[in-house]
Parts: structure tokens; sequence; C-alpha cells
């Protein structure tokens, strides 16, 4: 892919805020952000460019007809070092989405390389410090200007960037989620499994009423029988019986989450009884109350690791864990938030460094002014306490060295 770049002129360089408690989630945007246009068959013009607002005709098909996706995935930094957590793997679930609405698949290579320059650009805007990250939004809509309900034959698609903290106003403490047995989600057959932008349009109505009972959350039951747990709004959802471990099975409504195949993966490699199955509320209801139910958790890419303190289901409310954050809620929120950065021994090919050796000389000189040989050689990964299993270690470069 010919990668265009044009970087943003001093004068117009946003403000960075400052990473502290006060940055929140998805209210501040770098600088920079990929796109490109599908036009008469095929992926054209890919470029980096200054952050701008996008000119679309009110006839553009995705107002009418809801032709539009998105992912979300995020890229970290620990000491000057960048690092990506399972990025292709969103990027093949967005083809996956995308053939659902019968929308074009991009080649996740290039994109990924695209977003691996995007974050190099973007280096100042990422926070060192665990538990924030640069988030990156993948999205493609349909652009074609026409009223008519058929698929449209343009399409955009673009990454934004933008720094955050924890995904809850609360951090990492329990969150109260509301069941509703009044609305759902998706069925199957629909479009529940890919990350369609009505999914999360069609679930505000019962999030609004959940908020009546301080939840911050939705759990969905399935469509049909509305007795049998899915999802939460915006996480996949697991449950820690006294003998096993559980999630809902993916049925084709379920969004299958990166964060949830890593956390199934992450417990079978501890060595956990875990099981994908049908999980009746009954069962759930039940376990909380005779406290066969030892903790309630989410997981998602935002949040990563949301333990569950309160249901509110029927107007009634249940008390998981007597409202606190339990032992493997907190073991894989330390895990995973310390894999992410570099911090713990990858022994699944989760994590990707982010080095100058993945960049041409071009690409590094209009970055940073130096080619390869100019950027100094990488002491970091000799340091006690850094993963020596990352992937591309066996590049010897400084992700950011050189850089200033």
């Amino acid at each position: 892919m010919d990668l265009k770049i044009t970087k943003v002129s001093k004068e117009n360089k946003k403000t960075i805020p400052v990473f502290d408690s006060n940055l929140g989630f998805g209210r501040f945007f770098s600088d920079h952000m990929f796109i490109m246009e599908y036009i008469d068959g095929k992926w054209t013009d890919p470029r980096i460019e200054p952050f701008h607002n996008l000119n679309l005709s009110p006839s553009t098909m995705v107002f009418h007809y809801g032709q539009g996706i998105f992912e979300g995935l995020k890229a970290y930094k620990r000491e000057e070092e960048l690092y990506l957590f399972r990025t292709k793997k969103n990027l093949e679930r967005m083809n996956n989405s995308a053939n659902r609405l019968v929308m074009p698949n991009f080649d996740v290579e290039q994109v990924l390389d695209a977003i691996k320059k995007l974050v190099y650009i973007e280096h100042d805007w990422i926070p060192d410090t665990k538990g924030y990250a640069l988030y990156l939004r993948p999205t493609m809509i349909a652009t074609e200007t026409c009223l008519g309900v058929r698929s449209s034959n343009r399409y955009m698609f673009f990454v934004i960037a933008g720094p955050v903290g924890p995904y809850y106003p609360k951090g990492f403490n329990p969150v109260d989620i509301y069941i509703s047995d009044k609305y759902v989600r998706a069925v199957r057959g629909g479009v529940g499994e890919a990350k369609a932008m009505g999914n999360y349009a069609a679930s505000l109505l019962a999030q609004k009423e959940g908020q009546k009972y301080n939840c911050s959350q939705v759990l969905w039951l399935d469509g049909v029988e509305r007795k049998y747990v899915e999802e939460v709004g915006a996480m996949n959802i697991f449950v820690s019986f006294k003998d096993e471990l559980v999630t809902p099975m993916l049925s084709g409504s379920i969004l299958p989450g990166i964060t949830r195949d890593s956390v199934l993966k992450i417990t079978r490699d501890w060595g956990m009884k875990v099981t994908e199955r049908l999980l009746p509320i009954d069962e759930l209801i039940e376990g909380i109350n005779s406290g066969k139910v030892l903790e309630v958790f989410g997981v998602g890419t935002a949040a990563v690791i949301s333990p569950v303190g309160k249901f509110v289901y029927k107007e009634q409310s249940y008390t998981v864990a007597n409202g606190k954050t339990g032992a493997l809620s907190q073991k894989l929120f330390d895990y995973i938030t310390s894999l992410q950065i570099g911090l713990e021994k990858d022994t699944l090919g989760f994590v990707e460094k982010i080095c100058t050796s993945d960049f041409d000389e071009e690409f590094l000189k209009l970055v940073t002014g130096n080619t390869k040989d100019g950027v100094k050689s990488n002491q970091k990964l000799q340091k006690s306490g850094v993963d020596q299993s990352i992937k591309k270690t066996e590049c010897n470069n400084s992700s950011l060295r050189g850089l200033h």
C-alpha cells in the first residue's frame, strides 16, 4: 500500500491534555487520522493526514440504511516503548463485520502497517501510565450518495485516535448492572455478532432505564426466550462459580470479543476449568443467592476487566461478592494490564512491540529526521522486568529514541 503522509503544521497542533484522573474516555482526539476510500471495487488513496471533519452529503447512504461498522483497540507506552495488543484480531473481526453488512474487506496487514505508523507519529499522545492508553477507532461507512435500499458502491475507512483513562468514572471498581427482560440487543441470524453501529443505538433505551437504578450498563438476555444470559452493553460477561468459570457460548447474537477470547486462553493456560455454555439467568440469580457464584466480571477493550458489584433484575437487587472486587477479577486485570506494556511474559503471543525496524527509511526520516542507523540502540530490552518474549524483540532499536 502506497501510504501518503501529511503531518499537521506546528501552528495547528492541538494541546495534549494532562494524563490524569480527569482525562476520561473518548473526549480528546490526536492530531492525525488514517483514511482511505473504496471506489470502483478497490481501496484507494490511503493516507495519514491532519485530523479533520468529514464532508458528506445528506444523501450519503450510511445516514439512511446504517451500513456502518467500527472497532476499538489500544496502543500502550512504557518507558518510551510502544505496544499493541492483538490488533490483528480486531481487524480480522472488522472484516467479519463487513461481510455481514455487505461491505468490502480490506487487507489486514496493510491496515495494520498504517495503524503502526499512526501510533508512531502520535507517540506524544500516548500516556505512559498503567491503565491508560491511546484508544484507536477504526470505522467504515457507506458513502455513496443515493436513496435506495441496497449496499453502497462506495465506502470510507478511517482510524481516529485519542488518549484515554479508565472507561468507567469509578475506575477499576465494581459496577452495577441492570438486567433487561423487556428489550433485547440481538437475535440469532441478526447482526449481533457484528460490531455494527446500529447495535449500540438499539441498546440506549434499556441503558436509560437502567440509569434509574444507578446502573451503568445493561445485561442482555437472549432475544427469543429471554431466559439466557448473553452479554453486557460494552462487554462480554464471565461468571465464576465455585467449580468453573462460565461465559455464554457464541451463538450468532453475541459479539466475539477479543478480550473475551484473551481471558478464555489465559485462564485455560492457568489450568482453570472454563466453560462456554448456555447460562440461564435463573442459574445466575440462584448462584448469587446461594453463594455458588463467587464473582462476576465483564471484559472488553475499553474497560479490560470490570467487576460486577450488583445486578438489578425485576425490581430486585442482587449483590455479588459483597459488592467488592473478586480475586480472579483483580488477578486478570493486573495480569492483562501488565502484559499489555511488556511487564509479563507473553506466552500466548498477544503483544506486539512497535519497532523502528517495522518502518522504511523514508517514513523514519519524515517522522524523526533520522534513519534507522541514526536511532540509538535500544538498551531497555536488557533491563530486568522487561519481557523478552514479546514479538519482534529481534529488533534492536528503541521505539522512540531519536524523536526528541
